[in-house]
């Protein structure tokens, strides 16, 4: 049929079908035009300005809004935008795929640890923590916005005479500004990254091994504040690229997932994301209302190329905002 013919069966329509049709490409395009605008900034390798960092957290999550702007496209017969849904379609299915190295180490194992990490939510969650931790037995834990109340009850449970962790570094502060770092190895005190938030340091002798440890929660990409978190997420990168010969652990909550280019930085200097390569690659770790459903992992334990990971699994922590992740390592020798 050709374009006048198409009007001309346009026209003979009722009035409310027509404008239907009419209006159709105009609400597709809109959808269409701010997906492309976040899509193109991950093939771009830029996390941009507001709000796009805030929706590059929900990458796969654009799926939901694409549907309807290819399915107004195909029933409005607009093959511009249907082209071009298609497009953005392939795009983000490219950009779902787990970034990343994944390869395993060479060297013999030396030693085995279990990691958990845990956001309670300016302590909220610390109780459910306490039950977590004293059910898994991780040999190190890493805790956000542990405040003061979070920090002395930490204590108290697992660090009296003859508790199983012996050895803390910890940044105290109220609200989200508290941080601890517990563990069943020796500690030595390192800097730590000087941030907003707490985010202590150590280093650990697991088993005769030197270990480095770095807490992680730099400041979220808030509207307004989307520089500070990328220089943040930039302290953890130099951090990362300053030692590559040493075993490394960053545990915590990045406030970042691997559609954030400030997070791929901080993976290409050869760190490991431990849940991928334990399988569980993009499992949900926030909000903990609407996981596993509905979220996005910005909760992880990266690890350098000495380690393997054998199970991930993501815990409730009531009175937190976000899952608990616990992650089964495995040290391997220097190969």
């Amino acid at each position: 049929m050709d374009t006048a013919a198409a009007e001309r069966a346009d026209d003979r329509r009722p009035p409310g079908r027509r404008a239907g049709r009419r209006a159709g490409p105009w609400m597709s395009g809109a959808l269409l035009t701010g997906l492309s605008v976040v899509v193109g900034c991950r093939a771009a390798d830029t996390d941009g300005i507001t709000p796009v960092p805030q929706l590059l957290a929900f990458l796969p999550w654009l799926l939901a809004p694409l549907a309807p702007a290819i399915l107004l496209a195909l029933f409005t017969r607009w093959r511009t935008g249907l082209v071009w849904g298609v497009v953005v379609l392939g795009a983000v299915a490219w950009f779902t795929e787990p970034y990343g190295r994944t390869s395993e180490p060479v060297g013999s194992p030396v030693a085995e640890l279990r990691v958990l990490t845990s956001n309670v939510q300016f302590g909220r969650g610390t109780p459910a923590l306490v039950a977590a931790v004293r059910r898994e037995r991780p040999a190190l834990v890493f805790v956000e916005e542990c405040e003061h109340v979070c920090s002395r009850t930490l204590r108290d449970a697992f660090q009296r005479t003859g508790g199983p962790f012996p050895y803390r570094q910890s940044v105290e502060g109220a609200g989200s500004d508290g941080s601890v770092i517990m563990s069943r190895f020796p500690l030595t005190r390192a800097d730590g990254i000087r941030s907003t938030m707490g985010m202590p340091g150590a280093v650990a002798d697991v088993d005769g091994h030197r270990v480095r440890l770095q807490l992680a929660h730099p400041m979220p990409p808030l509207p307004g504040q989307v520089g500070l978190w990328h220089h943040e997420l930039g302290e953890l990168r130099a951090y990362a690229a300053a030692d590559p010969a040493t075993p490394t652990v960053i545990a915590g909550d990045f406030n970042a997932s691997q559609d954030h280019a400030a997070f791929r930085r901080l993976l290409d200097t050869g760190l490991r994301d431990g849940s991928r390569l334990a399988g569980a690659p993009r499992t949900p770790s926030w909000p903990a209302r609407t996981t596993p459903v509905l979220g996005t992992q910005i909760d992880h334990v990266l690890v350098s190329r000495e380690f393997s990971a054998t199970h991930a699994a993501f815990l409730t922590v009531t009175g937190s905002d976000h899952r608990a992740l616990l992650v089964d390592l495995t040290l391997h020798q220097a190969g």
